[in-house]
């Protein structure tokens, strides 16, 4: 950029940008130029983060100014008023007057703030609230939101620095996963660190900043000796203060991404975990931060509104941003939940080659914002004798007009994409159930200038079946020529992801056509089948599993000796192999039937999960084209990789879908694969271990990344010590030529755990105190015995403020006057609400008293996947 005064055109937008030589970082020679040009090529990283916050901002018209001569500064709120009109804005009562709030959703907003110098932007920790308009459709129209995320600012007083600051984080960080939230670290660019968390829907500002203050408070208690949590100065020397006042809600922080008005052009950086720990960190440059996001994209992606906000829920792309991950598909991410703005001319268009699980062109065109679409399986007709197939996919962003790329294999409508065809169109008409419009595509493309209509023939909304027609005249009545019969590129020959169909749900349509009024379909049959696959409930679709399949063999305590024993005895007879060891993962038991196109998933219990986990089962799995059953563990990963049961509780017993794409994004699953239990209509259960394994290797050879056959170990102290290395649960030891008992223990398989567990039932409530006097203390438990449910002691730690929540919720429907147990002593009896028990959970210990009391049990979580009838002491 050069000259002192330039008109430009950025997203459709007309903008007057001036001074681009100016200097606003003199140490560094920093000009305005870049600023707008990093916040040009940042904004696909912080918009997320700031879309739908008043954002406060931070100006410097002459520059930030040296050490000796800082620049002025000021604070503004209020919009200027020569800010352009398409700068969208929202009021917001002072006591000084209503103030006009900038919102940044798009490029444009963006490099105009830059323009006027705002280098830092700070924004609060709520949204405005959405209110639904005429149609349905959603703007930022309310007052303050709730809270959505939790902030910790980590503030190093004199003698500390950000190494400090990485310590406390990393104690923070500790408690906030214990309470199920994934904490994301940003060093702020200024001196400390800021820690950001989603916060659970409906929580109140003043709600977030007591959870703030405890948790400051807590940590102070447990490390005096560098944490404080007073903002007194006298307190501070040598030591990271917690501020966790900026949760107030009308106070703000640095937006991540934002420059800083520092001497050095710094940014509010994201980082990981990993870098935390390096001995040499420090705050980065802008020009080191856009190399970060070339390589690493954000690392706190997770907490943009894609994941976790309002708009991701009800917004009208939020079906699109439910099924992606930033992370694992090159497709762009929307600058705003809520669409583009609109911008005065007309409207786009994009037809776009799809060489997915099967070839089809999405049709997609700029109505309201966002890019309405439509998967058609034969592309535009050639003629206006034909009437092409179209199904209605999910509403696009306004950049997936330019998106060109691969989509990864096992990930939504993975496969290549290319421009066929784009351009402007103009509306004659748009219903519910037709749009008539001419397109005219790029000079000399493939499309050129022709009127089509869009008719609905079945269903509504997503799935919907419409037929593409190309209209007999033209918008002024004259005949129109017919255009090329559409052809695939050479792509289409190229190697495909697994499965060989479509599976429901997806981005793509069986091939097929339908010609209204006319005897001369070639495939009236496929025609008539693609409709009823791709309109219906991918459910009723789905071949019923049989019950007696569903029902997993289960293994036997054992201690480390028990199963060297076992594992020699097998060997002995000489099978060629020492041992078959496979690793115990932290998750629930889960058996997947495979129908040739779709995973449905059932519990222990034989309760359909399926529902709760789209990751494996609204896509592909790849398990190839013919049924089977299989046998395998669900699993949650830490950050690190190690399996975690606290945090698969948090995707355990979600219902709702919105709860369940929100935390699906933050929370993936994976599905660890260990036996086959039949394939292509045969039943496997005969065979052994060995022959099941072979199956299975097969029909996961190209399953999607998210569902894997773990390794197997040949020598059980080796195991032993991995598992340990690793902080895994224990192992399980097989005899090779075992053959599978449906619903049975055996000792066949015995698992050895490196922690103990226990299974138990609950049977009662210990009312709370103090900070838990509106939930409870403890929970009485239970495990059945020879006289009935006998009394196993009580938990009370390991909740965090959401669990005793939700566990409340589940167990008032569940009070009753009659104790449960036996054997309870009265003093643990005396103020017990009993609960009927039904519901199981598990628990940590250290051991049992001889009297079968658990001792220091800590809660892991509930276990839907298990009856109380299940439940029986492990040791």
């Amino acid at each position: 950029m050069a000259g002192d005064e330039q008109l430009v055109r950025i997203g459709g937008r007309r903008l007057r940008i001036t001074n681009l030589e100016k200097v606003l970082y003199p140490a560094t020679g920093t000009t305005k130029g870049e600023v707008i040009d990093y916040y040009s090529h940042i904004a696909e990283l912080l918009i997320p983060h700031v879309v739908g916050r008043p954002v406060t901002r931070k100006r410097w018209p002459d520059g930030v100014g040296t050490d000796d001569d800082p620049g002025m500064v000021f604070f503004a709120k209020d919009l200027e008023r020569g800010a352009p009109s398409w700068v969208r804005r929202m009021p917001i009562p002072h006591s000084t007057g209503t103030k006009e709030y900038p919102l940044v959703g798009d490029v444009p907003t963006l490099v105009y703030l830059a323009q006027v110098a705002s280098l830092e932007l700070h924004v609060p920790q709520w949204r405005f609230a959405l209110h639904e308009q005429a149609g349905g459709r959603l703007d930022a129209v309310g007052g303050r939101g709730p809270a959505d995320r939790l902030v910790l600012d980590l503030d190093p007083g004199p003698g500390a620095g950000l190494a400090e600051c990485a310590v406390v984080a990393g104690w923070a960080r500790e408690i906030l996963l214990d309470m199920g939230l994934e904490p994301y670290p940003v060093t702020s660019g200024s001196k400390g660190i800021h820690l950001y968390t989603a916060l659970p829907p409906g929580q109140s500002t003043e709600q977030a900043s007591a959870l703030a203050n405890e948790l400051a408070r807590a940590i102070e208690a447990d490390h005096k000796d560098l944490v404080v949590s007073s903002m007194k100065k006298a307190e501070r020397h040598g030591k990271v203060l917690i501020d966790w006042s900026q949760n107030n809600g009308s106070k703000t922080t640095i937006a991540p991404y934002s420059l800083r008005g520092r001497p050095h052009p710094t940014v509010a950086a994201p980082r990981t975990w990993d870098e935390l720990d390096d001995p040499g960190l420090r705050h980065l440059e802008f020009t080191e931060v856009l190399e970060r996001a070339e390589t690493i994209g954000d690392p706190m992606a997770a907490l943009g509104f894609h994941a976790g906000g309002r708009e991701a829920e009800s917004g009208p792309l939020s079906a699109y941003i439910s099924k992606r991950s930033a992370d694992r598909t090159p497709e762009p991410v929307p600058a705003n939940p809520l669409g583009a703005s609109p911008h005065g001319e007309l409207p786009r268009f994009v037809i776009q080659e799809h060489h997915a699980t099967a070839l089809h062109w999405d049709f997609r065109l700029e109505h309201d914002g966002v890019l309405v679409s439509w998967a058609v399986p034969r592309g535009v007709p050639h003629s206006y004798q034909r009437n092409n197939l179209a199904i209605m996919t999910e509403d696009h962003p306004m950049e997936y007009a330019t998106f060109e790329g691969t989509i990864p294999a096992g990930e939504y409508g993975g496969g290549t994409v290319t421009i066929w065809d784009d351009g402007r169109y103009e509306l004659e008409k748009w219903r519910d159930d037709e749009v008539i419009a001419t397109l005219e595509g790029r000079p000399g493309g493939p499309l050129g200038r022709v009127r089509l209509a869009l008719i609905r023939t079945a269903g509504q909304g997503e799935k919907s079946s419409w037929l593409l027609h190309r209209m007999k005249t033209d918008a002024a009545g004259r005949p129109q020529p017919s255009g090329a019969v559409v052809e695939p590129s050479p792509q289409a020959d190229a190697p495909r992801p697994s499965g060989g169909r479509a599976p429901v749900g997806r981005e793509s349509a069986s091939a097929g056509d339908a010609s209204s009024g006319s005897n001369k379909d070639p495939e009236p049959h496929r025609t008539r089948q693609a409709n009823r696959t791709l309109t219906g409930d991918p459910r009723e679709h789905a071949q019923p599993a049989r019950a007696s399949e569903l029902r997993p063999m289960l293994a036997t305590s054992a201690t480390p000796a028990q199963a060297r024993l076992a594992a020699r005895t097998w060997a002995d007879r000489g099978e060629g192999t020492d041992a078959w060891v496979e690793m115990k993962w932290d998750g629930i038991r889960a058996v997947g039937a495979w129908d040739g196109r779709r995973l449905r998933l059932f519990a222990r219990s034989g309760n359909e999960v399926t529902h709760r986990y789209p990751e494996l089962t609204a896509v592909d799995a790849g398990l190839g084209a013919e049924p089977c059953v299989v046998d395998g563990e669900l699993v949650a990963l830490e950050p690190d990789g190690r399996p975690s049961f606290p945090l698969l509780q948090t995707r355990m017993n979600l219902e709702h879908a919105g709860d369940i794409a929100r935390v699906a994004r933050r929370t993936p699953v994976r599905y660890y694969l260990f036996d086959a239990l039949s394939h292509d209509g045969d039943d496997l259960a005969a065979l052994t271990l060995r022959e099941r394994r072979d199956v299975l290797e097969a029909v996961a050879a190209a399953s999607v990344e998210a569902i894997t056959v773990p390794p197997v170990f040949d020598d059980v102290d080796a195991a032993l010590d991995t598992s340990e290395q690793l902080r895994l649960e224990g192992i399980v030891v097989k005899d090779p030529a075992s053959r599978y008992l449906r619903g049975g223990r055996s000792e066949s398989w015995l698992k050895v755990k490196n922690t103990r567990t226990q299974e138990v039932v609950i049977a009662g409530i210990r009312p709370g105190k103090g900070g838990r006097s509106s939930t409870f203390g403890s929970l009485l438990l239970g495990i059945p015995g020879a006289d009935g449910l006998q009394y196993a002691g009580r938990v009370g730690s390991g909740f965090s403020d959401s669990t005793l929540s939700m566990l409340l919720k589940k167990l008032t429907p569940l009070r009753t006057d009659r104790n449960p147990l036996v054997g309870v002593p009265p003093l643990d009896a005396r103020d017990a609400l009993w609960v009927r028990p039904e519901l199981v959970g598990e628990v940590e210990y250290g051991e049992f008293t001889p009297g079968g009391i658990l001792r220091h049990p800590r809660w892991r979580g509930l276990r839907p996947d298990k009856s109380p009838a299940e439940v029986r002491r492990e040791d």
